[in-house]
């Protein structure tokens, strides 16, 4: 019989199952936060539509988007009012929450506040930074660098496991295809998977064209259902998908995040597989 994947182990995201041969979770939120208005609505509308159709989520939402092309680019509203924020949506909607971090010393105080720590795609080889999430017991999600093969995910994964207790997750989130260019090589989930750990699909952001705007990231929205569908036949045991209220308004990615008024058909959409 022909196994498209092994089944990963099982790791806990709040009280969020992720993994373990279990259902798929969806990991979603606006790419930055904006106003605690904005943020709290979205995660409330977000929870309501996956208990409507019984998918385990987890927010995301970033305080500081710290890689950014231009110095003008808008990068949020920074760790102590992000991290306010982030423990109202955890405390007033119930959701685990999920958010970056950009140096070992901000650590200690974003553990505090969420469920799942996640490394950036281009600090994924920071050996001082992935220790140090590690070091807080929580799960790790690290993001597949854009220049990285998805087979160096499966030693960076041994690091952080090795000094945490919390579990592993990789997500992969596209490849550097010349200039201005992402693309996905599915081949990447199943040999991230060898690492037994939970998979996720970042589908968003790999549907980025990066610095494709000039002075911003460009990126192609319209093929957020092929990129997740083709991930779920794989048996990807998470999608990452950032919903914003109005994405052409965003202060990030605002060619590629989804429509908070369209979430619904899509999830109904990827509940087939």
């Amino acid at each position: 019989m022909i196994e498209l994947r092994t089944t990963s182990r099982e790791v806990f995201i709040g009280n969020i199952s992720v993994g373990g041969g279990g259902p798929w979770a969806l990991i979603a939120g606006p790419c930055a936060i904006e106003d605690e208005g904005q943020a709290l609505r979205t995660a409330e509308e977000i929870a309501l539509i996956c208990a409507r159709l019984n998918i385990p989520f987890i927010y995301k939402s970033s305080y500081d988007k710290a890689n950014r092309l231009s110095a003008a680019s808008a990068r949020g509203v920074g760790l102590e009012r992000g991290l306010d924020i982030l423990g109202h949506i955890r405390s007033e909607v119930g959701v685990p929450v999920l958010t970056d971090i950009h140096s070992p010393e901000e650590v200690p105080a974003v553990a505090e506040v969420v469920d799942c720590l996640q490394i950036p795609a281009f600090l994924c080889r920071q050996t001082d930074l992935t220790i140090a999430a590690a070091k807080t017991g929580l799960p790790v999600n690290i993001k597949k660098g854009q220049f990285l093969a998805p087979e160096d995910m499966i030693p960076i994964a041994q690091k952080v496991s090795s000094v945490g207790t919390g579990g592993v997750l990789l997500t992969e989130r596209g490849s550097s295809f010349g200039y201005h260019n992402l693309v996905v090589d599915f081949r990447g989930i199943p040999i991230m998977s060898r690492s037994g750990w939970p998979v996720v699909m970042d589908v968003t952001h790999s549907l980025q064209r990066p610095g494709g705007e000039g002075n911003s990231s460009g990126g192609d929205r319209e093929f957020a259902p092929h990129i997740a569908s083709a991930a779920l036949a794989l048996g990807v045991d998470a999608l990452f998908i950032e919903i914003h209220p109005d994405p052409e308004s965003a202060i990030s990615d605002k060619k590629t995040q989804w429509p908070l008024s369209r979430a619904l058909e899509l999830l109904e959409f990827l509940k087939r597989y």
